[in-house]
């Protein structure tokens, strides 16, 4: 790269791929002053001579570790979702107007970024996704088997418990029930269901000992219903919360606020929108569900009154989605702002 081109180059769009890279740059008028295609080696030595700039990539595999090295360099590295790049996108799909579009969209200045995860960040994200695997895994193998009794006339009432304690029970049938076949097949799915459960317990034991040495998994579960589970998911996908410039927007990124489809002066709210991270979702969730079956916590919590005037206006499973977005938006204050959860500043959150 020439000294005169590196000098105009201002704005920078990298179309991140498995081997290859992408580049479109811009000057500062917007004019496109550099269009390569690099490897992906190539792409470190090249961006650490160039003089600091502004570089936008699409968040996504391997986007982090490459953002964290071109800040070393100098340069402005910006993340960002890949669906609010995409009307940007002008004309027919390739990899350079990838780019371009993503040099044009880092440039907005309403455009919302995501933020760079540490090492550690991604190390606890990669835990709670091997251990989500696990789980599904486990939850298929348990209703293989539910499916497989059922064929034959046995039912268990629902609940991994109480399968587990009738599975002996089951197997030890008499052939009118149960064929030898049958037996073979669902011994052999419950091995799998039980290294299944050491390995998730292993994770979940690992996960659990790093929340207890993180200062913000720590405040986070003095939340109610939040564990070392929740607490270090959601450290390890927002990190201080800084991305975020309050709760209602944190409960927002995660789907839990309705879904908004207004037009003229009518305002119409339909179901939540589901959209951003399903997982911490899912989980801010179950923990309404602990608060909501546990009502002697109430009012230890600050809760009571709040749960009590909306359980006469709400269903049940409404009532947990709004109490999942409050505990959703007190998590963030509390990761915010650097401090644990206090009753008397409940609704401050």
């Amino acid at each position: 790269m020439s000294q005169t081109l590196s000098d105009a180059v201002a704005v920078i769009g990298i179309d991140i791929g498995k081997n290859s890279f992408h580049i479109v740059g811009l000057d500062r008028c917007g004019a496109i002053v550099l269009r390569q295609k690099w490897s992906r080696g190539q792409v470190e030595a090249r961006l650490a001579n160039l003089p600091p700039c502004l570089i936008g990539m699409e968040a996504c595999v391997g986007a982090h570790h490459l953002s964290r090295k071109l800040k070393a360099f100098g340069h402005d590295a910006r993340l960002m979702p890949a669906k609010y790049v995409r009307p940007y996108s002008k004309g027919q799909k390739n990899d350079f107007r990838d780019a371009e579009a993503i040099a044009e969209a880092v440039q907005r200045p309403t455009m919302r970024f995501v933020a760079t995860k540490t090492t550690d960040q991604l190390d606890l994200q990669a835990l709670h996704r091997v251990r989500e695997r696990l789980v599904g895994q486990r939850t298929g193998i348990i209703n293989q088997i539910r499916a497989f009794l059922l064929e034959r006339g046995v039912a268990v009432r629902q609940g991994l418990r109480f399968l587990r304690v009738e599975l002996p029970r089951i197997l030890a049938a008499p052939p009118d029930v149960l064929s030898t076949r049958m037996i073979s097949v669902i011994e052999d799915l419950a091995q799998d269901w039980r290294r299944l459960d050491e390995r998730i317990d292993h994770l979940s034991g690992e996960i659990t000992a790093l929340a207890r040495q993180d200062v913000g998994c720590e405040r986070l579960m003095s939340v109610p219903g939040v564990g070392p589970i929740i607490s270090s998911a959601m450290v390890a996908a927002i990190g201080t919360g800084d991305v975020f410039s309050r709760g209602r927007d944190f409960a927002a990124w995660l789907g839990l606020v309705p879904k908004q489809i207004s037009t003229g002066d009518r305002t119409i709210l339909g179901k939540i929108s589901k959209r951003g991270n399903r997982y911490l979702r899912v989980l801010f969730v179950q923990a309404a569900w602990v608060v909501l079956i546990k009502p002697q916590s109430w009012e230890r919590h600050g809760l009571k009154s709040w749960i009590e005037a909306a359980k006469k206006r709400l269903h049940r499973n409404v009532l947990a989605i709004a109490l999942a977005n409050k505990l959703a938006r007190i998590a963030w204050s509390v990761l915010a702002h650097g401090r644990s959860f206090e009753t008397s500043k409940l609704a401050t959150a």
